[in-house]
């Protein structure tokens, strides 16, 4: 596995045009900065990006007012206590993309958030305080607590709030396939752990945050994410 100052040599000569600034972009948020977001925002969030898997990102924002309206301004307290024929009569509603299994998420997805909102004074404080060096663990909570947050969808909510994480995209998967992190495309507990332990060597290394290293690891075999 090369080092993290390797990886950067190897992918500044992909991309000679880009400063390694440019190449690793934005930073996250920093924990008081996530911990101060409100919950409805951050359900918001997590709301829109169940609805824009599959789908272009435009129509999913441009229709995301009715979204708010319909969701009660993405109130946890309040989603959490819809029925189902209310989310039934929201199929009807033209100005929402009427996706059931979707829609019904929301419902689990705010009992999910209000729970750990009261457990540990508020949602954003609950994923501040959690270790980005065990952020697969987040991603498993999120999925088996939640409702359509498995896959990459759970680290692409973390990644819109400003929660440090590294992705598993196509790309990434590939470099770490090149660096003999993985054989195969990390799904498992065993090798997602493997996976975490070469990024906490190059956050070590670097004193980078995660999302860097992984647009890095991106960038190393050509591509930008």
């Amino acid at each position: 596995m090369k080092s993290f100052a390797d990886l950067c040599h190897q992918a500044q000569n992909l991309h000679p045009e880009l400063s390694l600034e440019a190449m690793l972009g934005n930073e996250p948020l920093s924990g008081d900065e996530l911990t101060v977001v409100p919950d409805d925002r951050l359900f918001s969030d997590m709301t829109r990006r169940i609805f824009r898997a599959g789908l272009k990102h435009s129509l999913v924002d441009a229709k995301w007012p009715a979204f708010e309206q319909a969701f009660f301004g993405f109130d946890p307290q309040k989603v959490q206590l819809l029925s189902d024929d209310q989310i039934e009569r929201m199929m009807q509603n033209e100005a929402l993309i009427r996706h059931l299994g979707k829609l019904k998420a929301a419902r689990v997805n705010a009992l999910m958030v209000a729970e750990l909102s009261a457990k540990h004074g508020g949602f954003g404080r609950f994923l501040a305080d959690w270790p980005v060096s065990d952020i697969v663990s987040l991603w498993s909570l999120l999925k088996k607590q939640g409702a359509q947050l498995g896959g990459n969808s759970g680290a692409y909510f973390l990644r819109m709030v400003g929660k440090d994480t590294f992705m598993l995209t196509d790309d990434v998967v590939t470099a770490l396939k090149a660096q003999g992190v993985v054989d195969k495309k990390p799904t498992g507990q065993k090798d997602l752990k493997q996976v975490q332990q070469a990024f906490n060597r190059w956050h070590e290394e670097s004193g980078r945050p995660m999302c860097q290293i992984s647009r890095l690891l991106a960038r190393s075999i050509g591509d930008s994410r």
